[in-house]
């Protein structure tokens, strides 16, 4: 009986250090297709917030933080904070310095056309070494853009790489880094649900998206427990919208919402680049760098429905938050002279954005958009598919687990080849 004990033990330990052989070779072979090491940078799309915002509700994953599950597997992941409701060149500008640090530079002729103060926020940096060339190389970082956030995102790196010479004509001796061109400094982009092709809630009445607005900020507000004392900054300093010392959060609030900034003449706002047409001047002059590698996901959470053959929210998968949103989004058309023309195929949607919108930028763009099959090409979307059942913010961990499709993002990024 004893004999026959011992043999079990040895094989268990055999089995044992079988296990632990074959966990040491598979951790090998995953650092082994580890390439680079850059950082990688979040940036939220519309409406959303820091992470010093929200009492610690996290816009990346809820109760989840996602910056600290990729950063604790070995991808050092950072989270950018930008003006939830600016226009992408402005998101663009305070991206680049949140990042590299400094004070925000919007340029001195495109304030002047909109008609807003050129400069914003002073930041200490979240990889103040971004750029910097070590050992011959570039220190680069990889960008992943949750909606809007993917339109930000590539307009920063236009600029970063091609500048404005609008900006170098209007102020020779003094104009922003940004605007010089000649920075190789993003790896890849990723995007998740992001409207390259706009969504037609921005061809909505704009008091009805500032409706929804509201709406979008106060089911955060309600998910992390903030009720009336909600901790949201609206980042619209540029416009003279700062929070006064002292002033009560609803003040501020009431401030912002009755501001003229939300009229629909206002081309320098969020609302008119998340419209089709918005997405489609952009989508002219920002285009695909060839030596950036660029990913996209999109999402859709409808159903058609059998008698109208509409496309409805799936009441399974949809929060019902987005309802309103996602009934109109899948039923809209139209059909006018020099516009896009909706049809039926932009009906699909995640509650937000038209599922077709997100692959890539197609309107009024030369991008080249191909399926990834598992090697990616540079300087063109590599796009990795539609999730079905899956809405604008399932994708993000807000209410359902991300941990996995996040660190496919991160372990994706990670294993690109260093280039420049």
């Amino acid at each position: 009986m004893a004999k026959r004990s011992g043999i079990k033990k040895l094989a268990a330990l055999v089995l044992a250090c079988v296990f632990a052989l074959s966990v040491s070779l598979t951790a090998s072979a995953s650092d082994l297709s580890r390439q680079n090491t850059y950082p990688i940078v979040l940036c939220h799309g519309n409406g959303g917030w820091g992470r010093d915002e929200m009492l610690g509700y996290k816009y990346w994953g809820g109760t989840d933080d996602l910056q600290k599950k990729m950063t604790d597997a070995g991808y050092t992941t950072y989270t950018a904070a930008v003006g939830p409701y600016s226009s992408n060149w402005d998101r663009a500008c305070e991206l680049y310095a949140y990042i590299k640090g400094g004070t925000v530079d919007y340029g001195k002729a495109h304030s002047e056309k909109y008609g807003h103060a050129r400069y914003g926020k002073t930041y200490p940096g979240l990889y103040t070494d971004w750029g910097n060339v070590v050992n011959g190389k570039i220190n680069k970082i990889h960008l992943v853009g949750h909606s809007q956030g993917g339109q930000t995102t590539r307009v920063l790196i236009q600029l970063l790489e091609q500048g404005s010479a609008e900006e170098r004509s209007a102020s020779p001796s003094g104009v922003s880094p940004l605007f010089t061109g000649g920075k190789p400094w993003v790896a890849s982009l990723t995007t998740l649900v992001s409207p390259h092709d706009g969504t037609t809630v921005s061809d909505f009445n704009t008091d009805e998206l500032k409706q929804y607005a509201k709406q979008a900020i106060a089911s955060a507000g309600a998910a992390a427990g903030l009720g009336d004392n909600l901790i949201f900054d609206f980042k619209l300093d540029q416009w003279g919208l700062k929070r006064s010392a002292g002033e009560c959060y609803i003040d501020y609030a009431d401030r912002v919402w009755n501001s003229s900034v939300w009229d629909k003449s206002n081309l320098d706002f969020s609302f008119y680049d998340l419209s089709t047409d918005g997405a489609a001047v952009e989508n002219g002059w920002v285009k695909a760098a060839p030596d950036v590698y660029y990913f996209s996901y999109a999402a859709c959470a409808t159903m058609e429905n059998p008698i109208t053959g509409y496309q409805v929210p799936n009441p399974l998968y949809m929060n019902t938050l987005f309802s309103a949103n996602s009934l109109v989004l899948g039923r809209f058309r139209r059909n006018e002279a020099g516009r896009a023309v909706i049809d039926s195929t932009w009906w699909p949607n995640d509650g937000w954005v038209n599922t077709i919108s997100e692959d890539g930028p197609k309107l009024n763009s030369t991008d080249e958009i191909v399926d990834y099959g598992g090697a990616a090409q540079i300087g063109k979307w590599n796009f990795i598919g539609t999730m079905r059942n899956v809405d604008h913010e399932d994708i993000i961990g807000r209410f359902g687990n991300a941990d996995n499709r996040f660190l496919e993002i991160a372990r994706r990024a990670g294993g690109l080849p260093v280039v420049g």
